[in-house]
């Protein structure tokens, strides 16, 4: 099996939560730990990501799909709508009939379509309306999944995902070993080969009432109500970031030095911009 593999969508797909200074947009994540794999099975695969965080489901479908169909993938990954449920009001019936008129787009096109639920934690009181809608988009993404015949990758039935070690200090974003772990699930899911070394999960010992008091504490004092401030003030970090494989590359070739390369066209270019204003 070969061909083109295409990630669309925020955050979860561009990688954020596995920081790596060596990678574009400086993130590696699942899609880049699966595409890697993809060119040690076989070199002639060929991969893109136009994923971009912050962006809610319209964004993505008007920024993302066309520039991806035009790629002529044979497989592409689509996940978005997770900005929309972090919205102060969301409906969640007019999020999942716009989500199937994209993946409709996606399905007939001819690409095997990969897509994802979103997986839900365990939550304070004070997130419960969060997780409802949710698990509400999820039901649906399901549904979704087989009418339309593609293969989902039920990420909230991984409760292994409990592990508070695979995410970020925001609990929104997976970590390191998050991303890892959904690289290797797509993998098997997908019939490939892997390499991927997946440490094993230990549970933690269980913290006293006021240690845990505490954390919910500044949890919600430094990433929720940050999270909150910034949305209420339309401020989001995906209107300055741009798709980390715009253009379909060769992992096999090493994406490290694919990116070191990408970095240094940009820098020329940046130069010859700055030499053109100054003529």
């Amino acid at each position: 099996m070969s061909g083109l593999f295409v990630a669309v969508g925020d955050s979860f797909t561009e990688g954020v939560g596995d920081p790596n200074l060596h990678y574009p947009n400086q993130v590696r994540g699942w899609a880049d730990r699966f595409a890697r794999q993809l060119g040690r099975a076989d070199p002639t695969w060929r991969y893109a990501n136009l994923a971009i965080r912050s962006k809610f489901l319209d964004q993505v479908v008007t920024d993302q799909l066309e520039p991806a169909l035009a790629l002529r993938p044979t497989h592409v990954s689509f996940s978005a709508g997770g900005n929309d449920l972090l919205a102060l009001r969301a409906d969640v019936d007019g999020i999942a009939e716009r989500y199937e008129q994209a993946l409709l787009r996606l399905v007939v096109s001819g690409a095997h379509v990969i897509v994802f639920t979103t997986f839900v934690p365990r939550a304070t009181g004070l997130l419960k309306p969060l997780v409802r809608r949710v698990g509400a988009c999820n039901d649906a993404i399901r549904d979704l999944a087989t009418t339309h015949d593609v293969t989902l990758i039920d990420h909230d039935a991984m409760r292994e995902f409990d592990d508070k070690g695979l995410w970020a200090l925001d609990r929104i974003h997976m970590s390191r070993p998050g991303h890892k772990r959904m690289a290797a699930v797509v993998a098997e899911t997908l019939d490939v080969p892997h390499t991927l070394k997946l440490r094993d999960l230990v549970p933690p010992d269980a913290p006293g009432w006021r240690h845990a008091l505490r954390t919910e504490a500044e949890f919600i004092r430094d990433e929720v109500v940050p999270l909150v401030r910034r949305r209420l003030r339309g401020e989001y970090e995906g209107d300055t970031t741009r798709p980390k494989w715009p253009e379909p590359i060769h992992p096999r070739d090493g994406m490290k030095r694919l990116a070191a390369e990408q970095a240094a066209v940009e820098r020329r270019l940046r130069a010859w911009g700055e030499v053109l204003e100054r003529v």
